[in-house]
């Protein structure tokens, strides 16, 4: 079931959220988050208003959905940059579909134009249920970061929506 995160769920989305710092080259990371830190970022998404939804199965986060500002300028307040995470032992069950869905539908009920995916080169998975959805490669940044010892290069998948229908210049 898909539901709108709780402040009881940021320790597993914290969880998935290292596993992945640790593991993967999903997040540009090398320190692992504490739970004050992702407890605030819960609390900024709920004040700007920023969706994030999880994946409930049987109790247990097994995933998680959110967007938020691809850019911190007012002309970009059309367009977010994704995140879709699933916990290790729930992949391969059609979770990351699910959220992705869940997560274009609230950007188009929100007036979003632009939805903007940025991957690891190498994310095969994520690039492939990106172009599922019919995100489109928009191009490359190369050696764009540093990790487990190599260069690695950002690719960026765009999924254009309807946006609002009389855009506004605030």
């Amino acid at each position: 079931m898909i539901r709108r995160a709780t402040k009881e769920d940021i320790p597993m989305i914290l969880e998935i959220f290292n596993d992945n710092i640790r593991n993967s080259t999903a997040i540009y990371m090398y320190e692992e988050q504490t739970l004050e830190n992702r407890l605030r970022w819960f609390e900024q998404k709920q004040g700007s208003g920023y969706p994030l939804f999880v994946f409930d199965e049987d109790g247990e986060v097994a995933g998680y959905a959110t967007y938020g500002s691809f850019r911190d300028y007012p002309a970009n307040r059309y367009t977010v940059e994704h995140s879709v995470y699933v916990h290790k032992n729930h992949y391969k069950k059609g979770i990351a579909s699910k959220l992705m869905n869940a997560i274009i539908e609230e950007a188009n009920v929100n007036d979003i134009k632009t939805m903007v995916g940025c991957i690891d080169k190498e994310n095969v998975a994520s690039i492939k249920i990106h172009e599922k959805f019919g995100f489109l490669y928009s191009g490359t940044i190369r050696n764009a970061g540093y990790k487990f010892g190599k260069w690695l290069d950002l690719v960026f998948y765009q999924l254009d929506l309807d946006g609002p229908k009389t855009p506004e210049e605030k």
